[in-house]
């Protein structure tokens, strides 16, 4: 058809056909040019930039409103004045304020930090943990602080008492934004093959350990005392060479309960690693991971939809409903946290269970939720599994609360379709029916708030 032919057949459109081509042409042609904005975007930041960069997150530029900052602002005022003190006293105070408690420490000597210079066997780095904050410390350096963010989930940051500052972190993320985390900010446990000097064999491998993991890749690169039976884990132990590779004898690392044969524990706060606090935080690592993840890809793609409903000027451009690629999204995210929640996958524990010293478990039941039964979800088994009942402590933390009204609705209903079903998907058949109902009545009677939200 040529110029000539075109102009005839156009000049002979009824006034209806011509009525929807003013009409929906400039829509279409406004569609078009969102979406290839996007996908142009997107292509230029997947060289240089994580999509956590991307608007409407943009997690490095944005401000911050947390706990780490009140106490930053304390900090230069002088209120909170840890300057003058020893490296361990200020430790204490540092943990005493973000309500960390002591008995949480777990020691890990692989060179896996940015201040790996200072790690070594002989003065591993401590860790400890609360349910919303993580603090790292390193003989002689800086201590290392992750904390929950309303806006943007897990945020890391350094802080140098001797300077009287806490700032945010962003070499932090090198590690934290990456493969380990599935490129959003996160936390992590990685076990390696570290030699005497704590430096690790990439050629090895590594592995991120969750509450899936075999304990026979477990903690290679950790102290860890406590006892566990019959079962073997890769901690308190060194690789050596062999004609098939690097290789952890794990029997010269099992059921150790004193690790004064490995270094002088008097720097530190405490002179074990405790097993179920690892298990514990392992556990936790990956459930705060799921929650931030889902809180920030959520929040994107919900404005991404707003942001296509006004340029569209469709109706209902207030509607907060996710639809489309964003309802596609929550959903997606929404079991990924519920099935991780529910404990899938969880590793049995080996035969006669595991046992620590006693006083990480005193310390992390000091913050539970019970019902009037007296029941929580921070009941210990410790003999088959971890939990008497198998649903994350974590829906009580603060990045649960921080979660968008739609996300934490999806989130509910898909939980109670879980422990109200008479037929279980196949991943979930770890759930019996009594364990079911009973985590229900926790649920309803300590979170008062699900029950708006169920539909």
């Amino acid at each position: 058809m040529d110029a000539r032919q075109t102009t005839i057949y156009s000049t002979h459109l009824t006034k209806r056909e011509l009525m929807i081509k003013d009409l929906l042409l400039p829509r279409l042609l406004g569609l078009f040019c969102i979406v290839f904005i996007l996908i142009q975007q997107n292509s230029a930041n997947a060289a240089f930039l994580e999509e956590y960069e991307d608007p409407p997150i943009r997690y490095s530029q944005a401000e911050t409103d947390n706990v780490a900052d009140a106490l930053h602002l304390r900090f230069q005022s002088g209120e909170f004045a840890p300057k003058e003190w020893s490296r361990k006293r200020q430790l204490v105070e540092f943990l005493k304020e973000l309500e960390i408690p002591q008995a949480s420490q777990t020691l890990v000597f692989s060179k896996t930090s940015l201040q790996r210079d200072g790690i070594h066997p002989k003065r591993p780095r401590a860790l400890y943990f609360s349910d919303d904050a993580y603090m790292g410390y390193v003989q002689g350096g800086l201590l290392e602080l992750t904390v929950t963010d309303p806006e943007l989930g897990l945020v890391f940051y350094a802080v140098d008492p001797r300077e009287r500052t806490i700032k945010r972190s962003q070499d932090c993320l090198g590690c934290h934004g990456g493969p380990n985390t599935d490129y959003w900010p996160g936390v992590f446990i990685r076990s390696v093959l570290p030699d005497e000097d704590g430096e690790f064999t990439p050629s090895a491998g590594s592995k991120i350990i969750q509450h899936t993991s075999p304990m026979k890749d477990r903690w290679g690169g950790y102290y860890v005392t406590g006892k566990h039976g019959d079962g073997r884990h890769l901690g308190n132990a060194f690789y050596e060479m062999t004609s098939s590779g690097p290789e952890i004898d794990s029997e010269t690392g099992a059921n150790v309960t004193d690790l004064s044969q490995f270094f002088d524990a008097s720097p530190y706060l405490r002179n074990d690693s405790d097993i179920v606090a690892l298990m514990v935080l392992e556990h936790q690592c990956e459930m705060h991971n799921r929650l931030s993840r889902a809180m920030l890809r959520t929040r994107k793609w919900m404005a991404y939809q707003k942001s296509l409903n006004e340029a569209l000027n469709e109706a209902g451009v207030n509607d907060t409903s996710p639809s489309g690629t964003a309802k596609m999204v929550m959903d997606s995210e929404t079991e990924r946290v519920v099935e991780y929640m529910l404990f899938c996958g969880e590793e049995r524990l080996p035969f006669g269970g595991i046992e620590g010293a006693g006083d990480f478990e005193k310390a992390f039941l000091k913050s539970k939720v019970t019902d009037s039964k007296g029941r929580s979800l921070k009941d210990f088994e410790l003999k088959r599994r971890l939990f008497e009942y198998r649903c994350s402590y974590m829906i009580y933390s603060k990045i649960f609360d921080h979660l968008s009204p739609e996300l934490k609705s999806s989130i509910y209903n898909r939980l109670f379709e879980i422990l109200r079903a008479q037929e279980l998907p196949d991943k979930y058949s770890h759930l019996r029916p009594n364990e079911r109902r009973i985590i229900q009545e926790i649920l309803l009677e300590t979170k008062p708030e699900i029950q708006d939200f169920l539909r």
